[in-house]
């Protein structure tokens, strides 16, 4: 079992930084899909540390999933990445400008990831808010709408492609403990901006943290 990061600010050992072990990410997609719900994600980069707090997730089914990029696809094309063991970081642009960020789940042939959607600030925030004023995104920026979205995430935290491939349980980008999350805290709605996808864009794939104010977009049912 891995040891608790030492957290210098509270000057304790601290199980929320206990890292996922590649186990957690063996399993099958929506399994991880939740249970991220809570997770700190850390990003350690140019001798600076950020930390979030997963609270919106959307699941990716792949070759079963007309909304997944592995769903058709070449398996060697930029999704070459999802067809490995699970707790890699697939990394891609959207719109030509935003980077989103993905874990890849399930093991080594089936191409499936958990997008992350949205983040709380944990650690780092002037950090964050300094990524994003330089981006130009918005001109006024709330600890709410700093992660509240997957291209907001990802500029926020400092991961762009450079990450593409990046296993989650090393040193550089990874996933720990976090906080406990009841079940019954988490809700399931439709994925967001998937209408191409058909009768999948109904899927109830899209995991969020009941009341969260960081979620990217409420009242989807």
């Amino acid at each position: 079992m891995q040891q608790p990061l030492y957290n210098e600010l509270a000057k304790t050992y601290d199980s929320k930084y206990i890292k996922l072990e590649k186990a957690f990410y063996l399993q099958d997609t929506l399994t991880v899909a939740k249970q991220l719900i809570g997770k700190y994600i850390v990003h350690n980069f140019n001798n600076e540390t950020v930390v979030c707090k997963i609270v919106e997730t959307e699941a990716y089914l792949g070759l079963n999933d007309k909304a997944c990029h592995s769903y058709k696809a070449s398996p060697n094309g930029r999704t070459n990445i999802m067809y490995e063991d699970g707790g890699l970081s697939y990394v891609y642009i959207i719109y030509g400008m935003y980077n989103c960020f993905n874990v890849v789940t399930c093991t080594k042939g089936v191409p499936e990831a958990v997008l992350i959607r949205a983040g709380e600030p944990i650690s780092g925030i002037e950090i964050m808010k300094n990524r994003r004023n330089a981006k130009k995104v918005i001109k006024s920026l709330s600890t709410k709408n700093l992660l509240s979205g997957p291209g907001k995430l990802c500029i926020a935290m400092g991961i762009d492609k450079s990450l593409y491939g990046e296993p989650l349980y090393g040193n550089r980008l990874y996933i720990t403990n976090g906080e406990h999350i009841d079940e019954s805290k988490i809700i399931a709605t439709k994925r967001i901006n998937i209408d191409y996808a058909g009768e999948d864009a109904n899927l109830l794939y899209r995991f969020i943290l009941n009341d969260s104010p960081f979620i990217s977009i409420k009242n989807i049912k």
